[in-house]
């Protein structure tokens, strides 16, 4: 199990339990996990690797909802709500998934109330952000937004052996669509952050060389 599982505080009879009603699934770079409109079928966990929570908008253009990381919760709201899925999840690379048969979820896991303490806090603090990212995506300039997304990413998935290089390898699209703009205008901007040295650019590569800075934009808005 990852290392920020939630799973991994069961004593082990229970884990053992687990593993008979769950199964690990590699999906590949762009395999679509669910898509939106469709009931869910089971609760998913991220053992490895990186998944994309978007949703569909007007003319196709995507609105990246959430980035899930190992230990992060890909399929959980419209199981839990009983209602179809209203986003859709991608691997944004090759990833591995924990998949929880639906019945086991609730008439089992669910009983044990430490780890549905877990899960009702995890689900807490991921509305609390979700709320602040709505705000902040609606207020902050161009500028802001986008440095604001870089520092997600930064603090959601961490750097590469040198301490500065963002290791999520995020399309130019990608990074629009979470920073809730054009796409032409997020290169415009990261062409801006790299004149100005706060960031240095090597393809879908994105080093920061002054967090301060990045920061104080984000701050700004």
């Amino acid at each position: 199990m990852a290392k920020k599982s939630i799973f991994r505080f069961l004593n082990d009879e229970e884990k053992e339990e687990l593993e008979n009603h769950m199964e690990r699934v590699i999906v590949r770079k762009n395999q679509i996990i669910y898509e939106e409109g469709n009931a869910p079928r089971a609760f998913i966990t991220l053992e490895d690797g990186k998944v994309k929570i978007f949703k569909g908008g007007v003319g196709g253009r995507e609105q990246i909802l959430r980035m899930v990381k190992p230990g992060g919760f890909v399929s959980y709201r419209a199981l839990i709500a009983g209602e179809i899925h209203i986003a859709s999840a991608v691997a944004l690379e090759d990833s591995q998934i924990c998949v929880i048969e639906k019945d086991y979820f609730f008439n089992h896991l669910l009983k044990n109330s430490a780890l549905s303490l877990r899960i009702l806090t995890k689900l807490a603090k991921e509305l609390g952000f979700s709320n602040l990212r709505t705000v902040n995506l609606t207020q902050k300039h161009i500028r802001g937004r986008l440095a604001e997304s870089i520092i997600l990413l930064a603090y959601k998935y961490g750097f590469e052996p040198d301490g500065a290089t963002v290791k999520a390898y995020l399309s130019r699209e990608d990074l629009a669509s979470l920073s809730n703009m054009t796409t032409s205008n997020a290169i415009r901007t990261l062409s801006g952050f790299a004149n100005e040295k706060i960031i240095a650019l090597d393809g879908r590569k994105l080093k920061i060389l002054d967090i301060n800075a990045l920061d104080r934009i984000s701050m700004l808005g």
